[in-house]
């Protein structure tokens, strides 16, 4: 059967949501084209799940909007001077644009955008030919001049025009490859990958904050690994986040240890796995998959050269936690979530000492009240950055992982963990001590907040009484300056 023949029942069942029979239908009445366009011919095509309900219109947004308001609960501007109208229609977001024809200036990702006059024109400026089909509404006509529907029923990811061509007016479009390479388990063709490889400089007009959703998106895919290795193999991810590249350490004769960057991609896959495991149904979680990606980053500038052919990579958790805050930062990632990635990495490294020697209970509770709310993700990442062959290893280092995790729940369950705080607050410490709020009751909640972690709850009375006793031992000078 001809790939468009076998197409037809998908996307004829598409255009009968009830959002897009109304907006056929008003805009046919009104003298003006509609059509589905992009992602959502795309997803459907490919049998995925369509979300986006994107069109285009020989319409101008003036009139777009006059034809829309009375279908629309809710209309609002997503970018009216682009020549888009956004509404909710039957309980679903639409998104309407204006053809369109872009003028690239050198030197320039932001088009000069004029309004077009065809839907063939339109489709093919687009960035994709996957992404550049349309149904014609409500005829159900589909139009596809550069062969999109073959080469998305093929799997293979080209470009409307030259490779370098587009790349070169649109920079962004070197990302969204890598993205739809992982997203939609394509291939890139050739010419696209060698286009990269020429045009990986441009990347830098394009900005932070446009970068940083790429590569978000790339990460949202379920596996994200082949995106990520199209940008190393093209040189681009060394524009955008060269802690990946760097990752690919030289291993002599002499010294052996892991392909860091194997590891790290492994490392991501296998946080993935159980991140669906654990959290079913749940959105991505960027924050884990970051810093999975990004937690042995600090070993390149940490690597040293030991006696008997040992290599160490002492501190690279630390390290590494400083690196990640720089580039998120770079890209223009939120604080808490930078926060958040660099919190895990720094802490990736600390379980490998459990299996070693017992840990007391206070270890256990510093584990918990340093992981803080981002526990769960960190039992994922801990668990996830085993990438040995040796079973034997693998099964030992699960079994301890299993122990903590059994002892945690146990505290838990008696002394609520989760929430550890000293026996007496800010306000009966300085009541019990006659201070004022100050430095000095800082240290004092601090001393009581160490007693918890090392003993447990205490208790009212006898926390009472070690405080006043520690105060004690801090010397009448001490207390006196405290009161001045």
């Amino acid at each position: 059967m001809h790939p468009v023949a076998a197409a037809v029942p998908r996307l004829t069942s598409l255009a009968e949501r009830p959002a897009l029979r109304r907006l056929a239908t008003a805009f046919e009445r009104a003298g003006h084209e509609l059509a589905l366009v992009g992602g959502p011919v795309r997803d459907a095509l490919l049998d995925r799940p369509v979300t986006d309900l994107d069109l285009t219109t020989d319409a101008r947004p003036d009139t777009i909007a006059e034809i829309v308001r009375p279908l629309a609960s809710a209309q609002w501007d997503t970018g009216r001077a682009f020549g888009t109208v956004a509404a909710r229609i039957a309980g679903e977001a639409v998104e309407i644009t204006t053809y369109r024809r872009d003028t690239y200036v050198p030197s320039s990702r932001k088009p000069t955008v004029e309004f077009g006059d065809s839907l063939d024109g339109d489709l093919r400026r687009r960035d994709f030919t996957v992404n550049a089909i349309a149904v014609r509404l409500p005829s159900l006509a589909i139009v596809d001049p550069t062969n999109g529907i073959e080469a998305a029923l093929a799997k293979r990811l080209t470009t409307p025009s030259p490779a370098v061509e587009s790349f070169d007016e649109d920079p962004l479009r070197m990302l969204r490859a890598a993205r739809f390479t992982a997203q939609l388990g394509f291939t890139l063709d050739e010419e696209g990958v060698e286009a990269m490889r020429a045009l990986a400089q441009r990347i830098e007009v394009v900005s932070q904050e446009r970068i940083r959703d790429e590569l978000a998106k790339l990460l949202a895919a379920d596996p994200a690994r082949p995106g990520l290795e199209l940008l190393v193999a093209t040189g681009l991810a060394d524009r955008v986040l060269p802690e990946l590249p760097a990752l690919r350490l030289e291993v002599d004769a002499q010294h052996r240890h892991k392909d860091v960057y194997e590891h790290s991609l492994t490392v991501l896959e296998q946080a993935v796995e159980l991140e669906h495991e654990r959290f079913p149904g749940t959105p991505p979680d960027l924050v884990l998959r970051l810093a999975a990606l990004l937690h042995d980053i600090g070993k390149p500038a940490t690597r040293r050269f030991e006696p008997g052919g040992q290599v160490s990579f002492h501190h690279h958790d630390v390290v590494g936690a400083k690196l990640a805050r720089k580039r998120l930062r770079a890209l223009r990632f939120a604080n808490e979530q930078i926060e958040q990635v660099a919190t895990l990495i720094e802490l990736h490294q600390r379980f490998f000492g459990y299996g070693d020697a017992a840990w007391t209970d206070s270890a256990v509770r510093r584990y918990v009240r340093d992981a803080g709310d981002l526990l769960p993700r960190l039992h994922i990442l801990v668990r996830a950055d085993v990438t040995t062959r040796n079973a034997r290893k693998v099964r030992r280092l699960a079994q301890s992982y299993d122990d903590l995790e059994r002892r945690i729940a146990e505290l838990d369950a008696q002394e609520r963990l989760d929430a550890i705080r000293p026996d007496l607050d800010g306000e009966a410490i300085m009541r019990e001590l006659g201070l004022r709020p100050g430095p000095e009751v800082g240290r004092a909640y601090r001393f009581l907040l160490e007693l918890r972690l090392d003993e447990g709850p205490l208790g009212e009375v006898e926390a009472t009484s070690r405080l006043r006793r520690w105060w004690d031992e801090q010397g009448e000078d001490t207390a006196r300056d405290a009161n001045r």
